[in-house]
Order: C-alpha cells, then structure tokens, then sequence
C-alpha cells in the first residue's frame, strides 16, 4: 500500500495503468467497520482502491468540532493495508487549499433543508473538497455511506451536474451490536451517554413500525421519533424530518416513499441518523 501527502503521487499511481478501474473511498480517517465496509465493496467493484484521509477544516461550522475530531492516521492506515488498499492520500491542509484559494462548489436546493439548514455552510465544504477528490484522484466509483444521507443526495446532484466521469455507490448504514449507527463521533460520548444514544434508533424504529402499520402522513411520522428523544433525558432533539428521498423537502401529508432522519445531542455530541422507508435507494 502506497501512502502519500502529494497530488503528483496520486495522479501518476492513479494513471500508471489507465486501463485499471479504481474506487475511491473519501473518508476523514478515525476509521470504523462502516468505513472499512466500503472499501469491501470498492475492492470487490475495482482493479484498484485509494482511500483519502482529510480532516476537511471547512466543512465544520465550530471550531471546537475541528479541534476535538479524532485523528489517527498510524492506525487508519494499518487497518486499510489489511484490506488490501492500493494508495492512501493523506494531504495537508495546504495541499487541498493553498494559499490564494478562492474557489468553492456549492449546491443549491437540496442543501437548504436539514443538515444545510443546521450548519450554515457545512455542504459547500463538502461538495468543494468531494470535487477536489474527484478531480484528484479521477476515479471509476465513488463510495459513501448511507447514514449520511442528505451529503449523499448532495454529492449525486454535484455529480449530475457538473458531469463528473465516474459513478456514485451508495452503502448501507452499519451498526453496531446495539443498533447505533458507527460513527467516529460515537468515541466523543462519556460512558453514560452512550447508552443514551440509542434513542436515535428507537425513534426511527418507532416511526418505521407505524410505516409498516399503514401510517404515511408526514407529520404523524415527526411526531412520532419527537416523542420517542423527548422521553430521553441525555438527549436534546436539534430535528426529525420525513422527507421525500430525493428532493429532501418535508412530506406534507401522505406519500409512498420518505426518508426518516434526524440529528440529536446526546450529551455535546450531535448524533444523525436515517431510514428509508417504501423505496429502493435513490439513483
């Protein structure tokens, strides 16, 4: 496995032989089990696997966020060398944005609801260094995970777009024992809010069940996984949306298909989490 810092190394292992399919797995390393099941599935799709490791500074709305994510690259990259990786980047914040950067994507509707609306700014950062992936590293497939939902929905409409060469995977959630969705934001929480944080997946359960019983209205739905965190008193709900699965706006009323999700502090640390319900993953 390759490992490096530059740009130039990236593009010469990427195009040493164009006629390799590669999979790209963007990441911001302290990885888990969820991260590592995309690289699987990149290994089992491609000829070739690179992985980015990037504590993406402009995607954060609080500093304090930035300053407390968990880096552990030493241990990131043993666990994808047994995986079976091709190449690692794991750039400097100057590479990615040297000086004089001025230069940002940003996508406009589907980024106005629910994570975009809760962290002014947070998706221009990702689209902005998900482009700079793409264009870096030139991949056949892209892989993300479908607990982050809505940078999932942002990332395709980018693509669309923008006519990026390459495909988007999406994957899904993976959990632990419990039922708590893997997250590296899972290592913030203090022994006693942890099991606190299974509220998330009673909510979602909870809605999901009264899906399965016939229940479509939108609202009804909300007012099901609100009720379910209010009984939790570790947890503070910062929002719990059903929404169509594509264009992410609220469901008014009834329909067939809704994405579940929601965003929860449990203690200082804010959790998300989703379920899609009556539909197959969105293209």
């Amino acid at each position: 496995m390759f490992v490096t810092k530059t740009i130039e190394d990236v593009r010469a292992r990427r195009w040493a032989n164009p006629g390799q399919s590669w999979g790209l797995v963007p990441t911001m390393g302290t990885l888990h089990e969820g991260h590592l099941s995309l690289v699987r599935r990149a290994r089992a799709e491609n000829d070739r696997v690179g992985v980015s490791i990037f504590v993406n500074p402009i995607q954060f709305d609080r500093r304090a966020d930035l300053d407390a994510y968990p880096r552990q690259l030493e241990r990131d990259c043993a666990l994808l060398e047994a995986e079976g990786v091709d190449l690692v980047w794991a750039p400097d914040e100057t590479t990615v944005y040297p000086p004089g950067f001025q230069t940002y994507v940003t996508v406009e509707d589907v980024t106005k609801v629910l994570e975009g609306a809760a962290r002014p700014g947070h998706f221009r950062g990702v689209t902005t260094v998900v482009a700079k992936l793409f264009n870096v590293f030139q991949p056949t497939r892209a892989y993300f995970g479908q607990k982050d939902a809505q940078q999932a929905a942002v990332i395709r409409q980018m693509a669309r777009d923008l006519a990026f060469n390459l495909a988007i995977v999406v994957c899904p959630i993976v959990r632990e024992p419990d039922g708590l969705a893997m997250s590296s934001r899972n290592l913030l929480l203090k022994p006693g809010e942890r099991p606190a944080a299974l509220v998330l997946k009673r909510a979602l359960d909870a809605a999901s069940a009264a899906w399965e019983s016939g229940e479509r209205d939108g609202e009804r739905l909300r007012a099901i996984m609100r009720d379910v965190i209010a009984a939790e008193p570790l947890a503070r709900l910062d929002y719990a949306s059903a929404a169509d699965p594509v264009t992410l706006a609220e469901i008014d009323g009834e329909a067939n298909a809704a994405l579940l999700s929601m965003a929860v502090f449990v203690g200082d640390v804010r959790l998300i989490d989703n379920t899609l319900l009556g539909a197959a993953q969105p293209e």
